[in-house]
Formats: C-alpha cells, sequence, structure tokens
C-alpha cells in the first residue's frame, strides 16, 4: 500500500519572546538554551523516521529548530518566506498590555477578528494563509506521498491548520493552541486533510515540558 503526504508542522523551541509573551514576529531571536534543547530532543525522536523534505521558516529560531535533525539526516532544509511568522508592524516587541494601551481601537479589531484585521502596519490572518497556502500547494505538487516536515511559528502554524482543516482563519486564535516546539500531524488522505495529532510534546524531556511560556 502506498503512503500518502504525511505534514508534520513543527512550531519552533523556547525563545526570550515566548517566555515573555511579547509580540515577536519579524523580530529575529535566537533560541534560548532550553529552545535548543529542545530541538535536540525533536530529532533524538524522530531521527528515524523516513523523512522526504524539510520545509523552513529562514528566521533563525525556526531554522534552529529544524538543524538538528537536518544535520542527523544530512539534508539541507528549504527555507521558503511563505512559512514566516506573522509580521506585527508596530506592535513588534511589545506586550499585549502595551498594545492595549498605545493601539487600543485596532487591537480590539484584531482580537475581534484577526483573519480580516491586522496589527498596526502588520499582517492580517489572509495575508498568511495566501502566502503560506503556496509553500504547501509545493509541497502537495512537488512531494505526493512520504513524511516532510515543516517548521514554522505559533500564529503561521495556527492558521496553516485552519486552511487545511476547513476552520475560519479568523478563528485560529480561538480554536488552536500550539506552545513552543509543539508538534501536529496532518495527513493528506483522498478525502481531504486529516489531524492526526494536534500540538504534542511527549518528544520533549519531561523538565523541558513543564517550562512555562506561549
Amino acid at each position: 500500500m502506498t503512503m500518502g503526504l504525511i505534514l508534520y508542522f513543527l512550531r519552533h523551541g523556547e525563545t526570550t519572546a515566548s517566555q515573555t509573551g511579547g509580540y515577536c514576529g519579524t523580530l529575529d531571536p535566537d533560541l534560548t538554551q532550553a529552545g535548543h534543547e529542545m530541538a535536540r530532543d525533536f530529532a533524538a525522536s524522530y531521527r528515524d523516521l523516513a523523512w522526504e523534505a524539510v520545509f523552513c521558516s529562514p528566521l533563525k529560531r525556526a531554522v534552529a529548530t529544524a538543524q538538528p535533525l537536518c544535520e542527523a539526516l544530512g539534508i539541507t532544509p528549504q527555507l521558503k518566506d511563505g512559512l514566516r511568522e506573522i509580521a506585527y508592524g508596530q506592535w513588534e516587541g511589545k506586550t499585549p498590555e502595551e498594545v492595549n494601551r498605545e493601539f487600543h481601537d485596532e487591537y480590539v479589531s484584531w482580537l475581534a477578528d484577526p483573519g480580516w484585521f491586522g496589527p498596526t502596519g502588520g499582517e492580517r490572518g489572509v495575508d498568511i494563509a495566501r502566502r503560506s497556502s503556496l509553500v504547501l500547494d509545493e509541497i502537495e505538487r512537488t512531494l505526493p506521498s512520504g513524511n516532510v516536515l515543516v517548521v514554522s511559528h505559533k500564529a503561521t502554524t495556527r492558521i496553516m491548520l485552519c486552511s487545511l482543516l476547513g476552520i475560519d482563519v479568523g478563528r485560529y486564535r480561538d480554536r488552536i493552541s500550539l506552545t513552543v516546539a509543539a508538534l501536529s500531524i496532518v495527513e493528506m488522505t483522498k478525502q481531504g486533510p486529516l489531524l492526526k495529532v494536534l500540538g504534542d510534546r511527549t518528544h520533549l524531556r519531561e523538565s523541558l515540558r513543564g517550562r512555562p511560556g506561549t
């Protein structure tokens, strides 16, 4: 029996921004020490799976998360701008409390419908859905079967999952929760995308699973 395409969506490991909850989209921090350990734990758990390819956001925190597995496999990740995190515009680096105070009206609109309202000077959910779908279309077109890893970010991954599963993109913040280094698996079946796993972190050692963060 021929295996179809299975997409493994991995959110990057811990950064200082994920610890504090500040908005971090186009900002490009590296992983913390714990974040690097999360990446190594994922590689140790999944290096024996037969991988066809690894697609990755070009931001440092995503590349560093993919690196241990790619080194173990001897492959190069394919860096795709469509997998970048949401651009938060003027909200970059600010906490939700600061944004609410400085951009209150825009913030309220974004919370109500982030699909069609973007952060001040940033991207809407539909913009992210459009660019990330081009990457997923490329994967389906060029790799019709096998296991493919997609390393991306919190908002972008949730939006990709919503798009695949027929969930309103404007509800991505309300319907799907993804902590750092969480893995979600979608099998592309004849009937369409089938969610097999959502937000799994069992590949992490217990001390890392228990770390606070968003």
